[in-house]
């Protein structure tokens, strides 16, 4: 049975780099560094960096994508942080919420969201779509 998110790893082909995208931009906190890898928390979920050649060229066409919680007051503050850090957006909020898109520096879809399943699920039923079920 799974019990949770134990964690996330991204292939990176430049770990200087996303090192220091994830620590400064995100403001992860650093666990442990090498040669080919780092793990930093974002907040009790553990990413792993990892130096792998075969990182992809591109963002991938998909919608997949990976969402870190950001505390409401200080949603703007970083996405201030990452504009002026010129980081690429993907697309824009069209979402309950405050969200914002953008690209890490491996092309990886990433967004930072002020809000909750619960939040969510409470629009999800102000304007249900088409064939929606909610399980409790």
């Amino acid at each position: 049975m799974v019990t949770g998110l134990n964690h996330i790893t991204l292939a990176v082909k430049d770990l200087d780099l996303s090192f220091r995208f994830y620590t400064e931009l995100l403001y992860l906190r650093p666990v442990a560094r090498w040669y080919k890898g780092a793990y930093l928390m974002a907040g009790s979920l553990w990413v792993c960096l990892t130096l792998d050649s075969e990182t992809r060229p591109a963002p991938l066409p998909e919608y997949t994508h990976t969402a870190f919680t950001v505390p409401l007051d200080q949603f703007e503050e970083t996405v201030r942080r990452l504009n002026d850090a010129s980081v690429p957006t993907w697309q824009q909020n069209h979402s309950p919420g405050k969200s914002f898109y953008f690209l890490d520096p491996n092309g990886h879809k990433l967004e930072i969201h002020a809000s909750d399943l619960a939040s969510r699920l409470e629009s999800l039923k102000e304007k249900p779509p088409r064939d929606l079920v909610l399980f409790s």
